[in-house]
């Protein structure tokens, strides 16, 4: 690196970020995430015995996937490349492996080829890491946000360990806003920078465990406050609650109206509504259409819900569906939330009975497993002459002429499927 590199590099780490300057430099100062890293652990065991393996980093945002990546490899001394799924292709990657093959081959160093966003990649594309992690040529972390058993392919699951990382906890957070307001070098130390326990306790609870949220929020905040003009504060910045709140905006709601926490908030709107919880389906409608989910989406949702846990035990509940289905086409957010609202409500409060489902679930196996009957040839149509001869709709009864239900009774299935009750009411 000549003096000119050197300076931009200098400079560049000025200016970066404050989530990128607060980056761990080393597994001590790396906060959270102690049954990964605290000694004993499994990969710091890993690390220490310099045998680190080819691994997924599963873990929401914010949780410290890129910079245990970093301290992997800086701990083994090995070549971090850091690759974005997101911004570059396969020829990329085989580009890096190639010259991972010849900085092995001339001097021996290790290459850890660190992916962010790996689930970017689509199944086929993942296969081109094969070849280099069955011989060697690099070890793979790849990071994702995504479930690995559903985005990953089975053949380079394989050939990874998955490290699971959790969201930070409040504590955490509280650790690493505290640390950014005091380091002079890196930090906001040099600032003279005032927040009180209050204003750095309710940043950490409104996270979401995310800590480059919480930093983001933090220098957002710092950057927009003005100093203070009195005597003995003159040149002070002070971020209280306010400035905080401000900061946040909604920056705070954790929906992916894509990824796996999409489908882990809708499956809790479900249950809480099954398990007659208004309350709690009020809470969790309320995080999806505040997060700017498809208000026609949860309308769905909720008619569906309507027959399959409800069904005959209230049939009007289907009715309330469709008219709040109906309700928020019409009028769109945010006036729908409160229809929508109702609707959850009242599933939520219904009686429950799944045996429309379950009786319809039964018929689908029997129509995969078992032959497919001919229609009884009373019930038939028989629109022409050769039909009537053939027997078509012979001997059928029109319900409407009989005085009563015993009179009109006649069998409506094939009469190998007589004995079948899907439904018993």
């Amino acid at each position: 690196m000549d003096l000119f590199d050197y300076k931009q590099q200098k400079d560049a780490a000025a200016t970066a970020p404050l989530a990128e300057r607060m980056r761990a430099r080393g597994l001590d100062e790396y906060v959270g995430q102690r049954h990964l890293v605290a000694p004993g652990a499994m990969l710091r065991r890993a690390l220490e015995a310099d045998q680190v393996p080819s691994m997924i980093l599963w873990g929401p945002p914010g949780s410290g996937k890129t910079t245990l990546a970093r301290l992997v490899a800086q701990t083994t001394k090995a070549r971090f490349v850091p690759f974005s799924a997101v911004a570059g292709g396969v020829k990329e990657v085989r580009e890096i492996i190639q010259a991972a093959a010849e900085r092995r081959k001339l001097h021996g160093q290790r290459t850890i080829l660190f992916v962010d966003e790996i689930h970017r990649f689509n199944k086929a594309q993942q296969d081109a890491f094969l070849p280099s992690i069955e011989n060697g040529v690099v070890i793979l972390i790849g990071a994702t946000t995504e479930n690995p058993s559903f985005e990953l392919n089975s053949a380079l699951l394989s050939r990874c360990r998955v490290f699971v990382l959790n969201a930070l906890d409040a504590a955490d957070i509280a650790t690493v806003l505290r640390r950014a307001l005091e380091d002079p070098q890196r930090g906001l130390g040099g600032m003279r920078v005032r927040m009180d326990d209050a204003a750095v306790q309710f940043l950490a609870d409104m996270s979401n465990g995310d800590a480059r949220a919480a930093l983001n929020a933090l220098e957002l905040a710092v950057s927009s406050t003005a100093p203070a003009d009195g005597e003995e504060e003159a040149g002070e910045i002070v971020v209280d609650t306010d400035a905080v709140k401000e900061a946040l905006q909604r920056t705070h709601l954790l929906y992916d109206r894509a990824g796996e926490e999409h489908y882990n908030i809708i499956s809790a709107l479900h249950k809480s509504m099954r398990g007659g919880d208004a309350n709690a389906a009020l809470y969790w409608l309320g995080r999806m259409l505040e997060a700017g989910e498809d208000p026609l989406y949860v309308a769905r949702r909720l008619v569906r819900f309507a027959s399959e846990d409800i069904g005959l035990a209230d049939p009007n509940a289907l009715v309330q569906a469709m008219a709040a289905h109906q309700a928020a086409h019409a009028i769109g957010m945010p006036e729908c939330n409160v229809i929508l609202a109702q609707c959850a409500a009242y599933l939520a409060r219904a009686p429950k009975s799944n045996a429309l489902y379950l009786a319809y679930g039964a018929i689908q196996q029997d129509i995969r497993e078992l032959p497919a009957e001919p229609v009884p040839l009373h019930l038939r149509n028989a629109p022409t002459k050769l039909m009537q001869e053939l027997g078509y709709g012979k001997g059928y009864k029109y319900t409407p002429k009989f005085k009563t239900k015993e009179a009109a009774a006649q069998d409506y299935l094939p009469e190998r499927l007589r004995k079948k009750r899907w439904l018993d009411l």
